[in-house]
């Protein structure tokens, strides 16, 4: 399979370029790529990128080759809008370093540009269901001239392309501080069952899942955010981490009843909905 080679000098490493499958979709499954095994059990619960301001990486400005055509990458995040095919890329780079250093989740918000600043945040729109997702880009590609932009797995489910493997989507960029970007809520400390608590977790018991998360940080910023949101309600929250994903609950409760009932409150609050799980 040919890799893209950056120009003299460049240290940027976009990813290698993907062949399609013969009798799939452009942008479909591609030879052993595709959804992961064990996919996080709420893909609706995993929250948008929080635009915040952040250094663009000088190594990833360079002008590269990728199949035989030079790219030169936007220095700085300004005003960007586009209308395109839209491509995802799911277990086949899971776990792999991205062209901005950081390792691809599939189930993070994240997505591939051949020349937007890394990092930067644009919100992406299917043309066809006019569902929207706001996405962090950290990574390069695709690559083929027929395509706009590569979505991870979790933003390209969100929006509804997944089984067609590539769908007309409009791009924007978000310039964090302007109205479009979404305001970062306060952090705060976040904890695993793993770590001491000022009050004790039990790990058996009824509780209420919000979220799942193939990454600690993004179930940190989940978890950040929901104690901002949920606040008036009292929720004890705190994130259980059990076979590579990292899951955000709520609880315990005394039964399921109680629990079926806090599911409700939460929902009439933040719009999301809990189902329950017994651990």
């Amino acid at each position: 399979m040919p890799t893209p080679q950056p120009s003299t000098g460049s240290t940027t490493q976009p990813r290698p370029a993907e062949p399609v499958t013969p009798g799939k979709k452009p942008g479909g499954y591609y030879l052993d790529d595709g959804p992961g095994a064990n996919p996080p059990e709420d893909l609706a619960a995993i929250p948008d990128a929080v635009p915040r301001p952040e250094p663009v990486k000088v190594s990833t400005t360079r002008p590269y080759t990728a199949m035989g055509k030079t790219y030169t990458p936007m220095r700085e995040v300004t005003p960007y809008k586009a209308r395109g095919l839209a491509s995802w890329y799911g277990k086949r780079y899971h776990g792999r370093a991205t062209s901005s250093g950081e390792i691809y989740d599939m189930y993070a918000m994240t997505a591939a540009h051949p020349t937007l600043p890394i990092p930067s945040y644009v919100r992406v729109t299917s043309v066809k269901n006019g569902r929207s997702v706001v996405v962090r880009v950290n990574d390069r590609g695709p690559f083929h001239s027929d395509r706009l932009i590569d979505l991870s797995y979790v933003a390209a489910w969100k929006l509804g392309y997944v089984g067609e493997g590539s769908g007309l989507v409009d791009v924007e960029s978000i310039l964090p501080g302007t109205e479009a970007a979404v305001a970062e809520p306060p952090k705060a400390v976040a904890v695993t069952v793993e770590e001491p608590l000022p009050a004790a977790v039990p790990a058996t018991g009824v509780f209420l899942q919000l979220g799942a998360f193939g990454s600690r940080e993004n179930a940190d910023d989940f978890l950040n955010k929901m104690r901002v949101e949920l606040d008036a309600l009292e929720v004890p929250l705190h994130i259980w981490s059990k076979d590579n994903l990292f899951r955000v609950h709520a609880g315990p409760y005394a039964d399921r009843d109680t629990a079926t009932r806090e599911a409700s409150r939460i929902d009439e609050r933040s719009g999301l909905k809990p189902f329950v799980v017994v651990r």
